[in-house]
């Protein structure tokens, strides 16, 4: 009997790409099934009642919410393709740079691209001092996990796509082989992958969303009581 394998994403949510190209990497089939936000379905709400939010993984009638814990139950269920390395404390630091991506590098760059003026200067220094931390974890490697791409490289993809194109938009850059060469380096092994360039989400939608997203953003704080 086959396996049942769901993945509840958005066509553009760099949460569920790596969700996506885990499963690929592993060769493991599954059925996509795209939410609007706007208009969430009766299954994802019953799904992830808790956060009602994407990426939701289905496997044999068991869901679970949340991407890194779901890129933990990917490995941990189809061995094929490790993702984590098999020593434990290089085991911890991966899901430590991993969490370290989620909790500081993408709040401090998405308040910098919603902000603007002396707060949007403001706010570049903390990117920067995240970008750094990264840069140096790349130091004699070619991807985080080594000469292969693993879980960190997973959880960071999102910056070889996502912040070029925020940087298109506010007409900053974060990322420049000047400061930060290994960075960019990795970002050009990591987009050559088949299984991740192919699974890009179209580049001038992204574009489209994110100036909606950072209008809207402003809008709301322009109109907000003083």
């Amino acid at each position: 009997m086959a396996e049942e394998v769901k993945v509840f994403r958005t066509w553009s949510s760099p949460f569920a790409l790596r969700i996506v190209w885990a499963l690929k990497l592993k060769g493991v089939e599954y059925e996509t099934i795209f939410e609007d936000l706007t208009n969430k379905s009766s299954l994802l709400l019953q799904y992830n009642p808790v956060h009602k939010k994407v990426p939701v993984l289905v496997h044999n009638g068991k869901h679970m919410a949340e991407s890194l814990v779901i890129l933990e139950y990917v490995e941990e269920t189809w061995k094929g393709t490790p993702l984590l390395p098999e020593d434990p404390y290089e085991k911890a630091m991966a899901r430590f740079w991993a969490k370290f991506g989620d909790d500081k590098i993408a709040p401090s760059i998405f308040h910098a691209f919603v902000s603007q003026g002396k707060e949007q200067e403001e706010a570049i220094a903390p990117v920067m001092e995240n970008l750094k931390f990264i840069e140096e974890e790349l130091k004699g490697k070619k991807f985080f996990g080594g000469e292969t791409i693993g879980f960190v490289d997973l959880a960071l993809g999102w910056i070889a796509n996502l912040i070029s194109v925020l940087e298109e938009i506010i007409g900053l850059k974060f990322i420049e082989a000047e400061k930060f060469p290994l960075l960019v380096e990795w970002i050009e092994n990591f987009s050559d992958v088949p299984v991740i360039k192919e699974n890009w989400p179209p580049r001038d939608k992204l574009i489209t969303k994110f100036i909606a997203t950072r209008e809207r953003i402003l809008a709301a704080a322009a109109a907000a009581p003083k």
